[in-house]
């Protein structure tokens, strides 16, 4: 048997505005829904967003081209949005390198912490 991951739920205060900051900065289809919550597809798993304050910022990483990275990094500059090259926070308005690709940090409305990065933890 094959074990993937199939979604996951992110609490936001408001689901549908966190839910399409995703999608538009990602370049996704809009969000969909179902029961309570508001569905980003993320390949084969979706983010299920739902209203419910979230109780600390949670982390949420995006495996991308390198001409994705590229496409993505530009909305977020485009936006004005403050992004780091480390989790910390500490390497402000930079980029990483790590394991020869590279990979970017930025958050949600909520305080949500989300990466771009084109080459996985431990390269390939």
């Amino acid at each position: 048997m094959t074990v993937t991951l199939n979604h996951t739920i992110v609490h936001a205060t408001d689901k549908l505005a966190s839910a399409t900051f995703l999608t538009e900065l990602l370049g996704l289809a809009p969000p969909g829904s179902f029961g309570p919550f508001a569905t980003v597809q993320v390949g084969d798993t979706s983010l299920d967003y739902v209203d419910d304050p979230p109780q600390g910022p949670e982390h949420y990483a995006f495996l991308v081209s390198e001409e994705e990275f590229d496409v993505i990094w530009g909305r977020i500059k485009a936006r004005g949005l403050t992004f780091w090259a480390d989790p910390f926070h500490r390497r402000e308005g930079e980029i990483n390198h790590n394991d020869g690709g590279r990979g970017v940090y930025w958050n949600d409305p909520d305080d949500h912490r989300l990466e771009i990065l084109t080459v996985p933890y431990g390269g390939w």
